[in-house]
């Protein structure tokens, strides 16, 4: 990667941005538990729709950026759009019936554990991580242990729903390792594209072999499903983004955290899921765990010597 550039002061404008950005994502699992739809057919048309907005635009923009990923070195990069496209499919298909299952709280706090997840795939790829890395996955374990304890006790589907959002965390983190190589030389809006592209794609077809019902809801869940389009899907994404101009991608990747309590917040305020005093204290060791991953491997990744690359102009990274 390249030295980080000098940012400018961080301004309001910047500020706000971050804020809108941090409850549109924070809205996404109340919308999926509140939505009266299946939760596949939910994730099917939140990327189909997403598609369907960036795909003119970003097709007229970077038609050659699509044609050179047909030939050549272009295939291998193509190659990782799509995988990542299939890692994010696995994501959603596990991570949003299980807002289904278990609590708004647990569901969000558990898939939070994304990159504590990152950090284990990079040891897996040969890249030595630095105690601290390993002293916030385990008070991130600990803390997800203190926040999902009770649904032992509560039920079964409580604790599949438990299961099912840790998946949904490691598989967003294999969807990120792809989509970190290919935005290495491939735009974001041309990722972004073929990643939902091929996401919704494998979710249709999960849809139709499942039968799983893509049409017939009511009024209200098809505004829940626009709203996470607009809100978590574009909005979230768009102004995380707008931000890295004037905020590292560490920094955002830490505020992407905030997802967490936000969600536990509308979760309680709009569902009346109200946190009890032992869950609110295992989401605040699993977030402080998971913050010391990112910032303890952020502040080794600096002592690493650079190591020139060829970065798009308008790539950048894409919160969950």
């Amino acid at each position: 990667m390249s030295p980080a550039p000098r940012r400018p002061p961080l301004d309001p404008v910047t500020t706000g941005a971050l804020a809108l950005a941090v409850v549109a994502v924070s809205s996404s699992a109340p919308l999926v538990a509140f939505a009266a739809a299946p939760a596949l057919a939910v994730a099917f048309w939140r990327n189909l729709l997403s598609v369907v907005v960036l795909g003119p635009f970003s097709v007229a923009r970077r038609r050659a950026e699509f044609r050179s990923l047909t030939v050549g070195a272009g295939r291998r990069e193509g190659v990782y759009c799509m995988l990542s496209g299939v890692a994010l499919a696995a994501h959603f298909a596990t991570w949003m019936p299980s807002t289904r299952l278990t609590s708004v709280a647990a569901a969000t706090a558990l898939c939070a554990t994304q990159p504590v997840w990152q950090g284990l795939i990079a040891r897996v790829q040969g890249r030595r991580l630095p105690g601290v890395v390993w002293a916030g996955i385990a008070v991130a374990v600990a803390g997800a242990g203190v926040a999902t304890g009770a649904d032992f006790a509560v039920s079964g589907r409580a604790v599949a729903g438990d299961l099912l959002a840790v998946a949904g965390g490691m598989f967003a983190a294999v969807y990120t390792a792809f989509g970190e190589r290919a935005r290495t030389t491939i735009s974001t809006t041309t990722y972004t594209t073929i990643c939902y592209g091929v996401c919704a794609l494998l979710l249709l077809l999960v849809c139709l072999v499942g039968g799983v019902p893509l049409t017939g809801f009511d009024a209200g869940s098809w505004a829940a499903v626009l709203a996470l389009v607009a809100g978590a899907q574009l909005l979230g994404h768009s102004m995380f983004n707008y931000a890295l101009r004037k905020v590292s991608a560490t920094t955002v990747s830490v505020l992407v955290l905030l997802e967490a309590p936000g969600a536990a917040l509308l979760g309680w305020a709009w569902l009346g899921q109200l946190p009890g005093v032992t869950a609110l204290l295992g989401l605040a060791l699993l977030l402080a765990g998971v913050a010391v991953v990112v910032l303890g491997g952020a502040r080794a990744a600096r002592r690493i010597p650079p190591v020139p690359t060829v970065v798009p102009a308008d790539a950048g990274p894409l919160p969950d």
